[in-house]
């Protein structure tokens, strides 16, 4: 190979292990807010954590459908890339865990206050003993079983 093909291959290795070490380490703080109960924190910078996970999947879509791209690369910058990748993978499946977790957190504060409302309605009736109808209680309360 030539110098050139090496030079380019070990700069496209150390930029995706730059990427997926940059994404885990935003996962992970993602991960520790989550562990805090602050799912508000996450809210701050989700859109750099989509920016930097679209970056990531586009990047090894190009990788996987290309893999002699990176052939020429050292040894050792293929393997840190490779250690990234499994740390990524790990804090990933991790990361998964608290989102779902703040995910039934959050359903169920809205289940329980969707029920305390309607149990503070009382059960309708719909005519009362003059025929007429009765007047309802007019708030609306709406519960969406997807968060």
């Amino acid at each position: 190979m030539t110098d050139a093909a090496t030079l380019n291959a070990t700069a496209r290795v150390r930029q995706l292990t730059d990427l997926t070490t940059r994404l885990t380490d935003r996962l992970s703080e993602e991960s520790r807010a989550f562990e805090a109960r602050r799912p508000q924190d996450v809210a701050a910078t989700l859109s750099g954590t989509q920016e930097l996970a679209n970056a990531y999947r586009r990047e090894s879509a190009q990788l996987k459908a290309n893999p002699a791209s990176v052939a020429a690369a050292p040894a050792a910058d293929r393997m840190a890339l490779i250690r990234a990748t499994e740390a990524f993978e790990a804090m990933l499946s991790g990361h998964a865990r608290a989102v779902e977790a703040a995910r039934i957190v959050s359903e169920g504060l809205v289940r329980t206050i969707a029920a305390e409302v309607a149990g503070q309605r009382g059960s309708p009736s719909a005519y009362g003993a003059s025929g007429k109808a009765n007047a309802g209680d007019g708030r609306a309360v709406a519960f969406n079983r997807q968060a």
